[in-house]
C-alpha cells in the first residue's frame, strides 16, 4: 500500500473571503508562508518519497518547504488542481452564498455543475484517476500531494466509501494534512484535517498502532 498525503495549500489573502478557483499569482501570505514550514516540520519524522502538487503558485509555494528540504522535485499536475469554477471565480465568497445554485452545492453537490465550469463529479473522477496514477508509479512508498479544500474532500469521500452528496461534512483546513493508504487492498483513512502531531505516520508507528 502507497501512503498518500494529502495537504492544503496555506492561507492566502484570499482564504475564505474569495472563491480564487484558477486565477493565476495568488500567493500564500505571511502566514501561509508559516504554515508551510510548519508542514515540513511536522513531517519530519515521516518518509517522503516523491512530492507532486497543483500548478497553482499557493499550492506549490506549500511544498517548496519540504521539497527543498528533502531535496525532491515538485511535479505538477493538473488534475489534482482546484476545481474550475467557471464565472464563480474570484467572487466574493458572500456573493456566491446568495446565488440560486449555492444550496445544491451544499445539499446535493453530485447534481451540481459551476457556471460554465466543471461538474463535482468530474472533478472528483479526474483527482482520483491522477492521485491512481501516482500510486500506481509508487507502490509502497509515502507520497505527499498538495491540493486545495474542495479537491481533498471530494477524494477522502471517495475512498471512505461516502456519496459525494455528503462531502460537504468533511473539513480540511489550510495546511491540514489528510493520510490515505491506498494501494492493492482496502483503503484507509489514517488522518482527516490534521494539524497537529504526524509522527504516527512514520512506517514504525503506524505497525504498532494496528498491534
Amino acid at each position: 500500500m502507497t501512503l498518500l498525503l494529502l495537504i492544503r495549500h496555506g492561507v492566502t489573502d484570499a482564504t475564505g473571503t474569495r472563491l480564487v478557483g484558477w486565477t493565476p499569482g495568488v500567493h500564500l501570505s505571511e502566514s501561509g508562508r508559516e504554515q508551510a514550514e510548519a508542514v515540513r516540520d511536522r513531517l519530519a519524522g515521516t518518509r517522503i518519497d516523491a512530492i507532486y502538487s497543483s500548478p497553482l503558485e499557493r499550492c506549490r509555494e506549500t511544498a517548496q518547504p519540504l521539497a527543498t528540504e528533502r531535496g525532491l522535485p515538485i511535479r505538477t499536475r493538473k488534475d489534482i488542481g482546484e476545481i474550475a469554477y467557471g464565472t464563480w471565480t474570484n467572487r466574493p465568497l458572500k456573493q456566491v452564498a446568495k446565488t440560486k445554485l449555492w444550496p445544491r452545492v451544499q445539499m446535493v453537490p453530485s447534481r451540481v455543475r459551476f457556471p460554465d465550469g466543471e461538474a463535482l463529479s468530474e472533478a472528483r473522477s479526474r483527482a482520483i484517476a491522477e492521485l491512481d496514477r501516482i500510486v500506481v508509479a509508487h507502490p509502497r512508498k509515502v507520497v505527499a500531494a498538495f491540493s486545495h479544500a474542495d479537491v481533498i474532500k471530494l477524494v477522502v469521500a471517495e475512498f471512505a466509501g461516502m456519496h459525494l452528496d455528503l462531502f460537504q461534512r468533511i473539513v480540511v483546513d489550510p495546511a491540514s494534512v489528510c493520510a490515505l493508504e491506498v494501494g492493492d487492498g482496502v483503503p484507509r483513512v489514517l488522518r482527516v484535517n490534521d494539524t497537529g502531531s504526524l509522527a504516527a505516520l512514520a512506517p514504525r508507528g503506524r505497525r504498532r498502532q494496528r498491534g
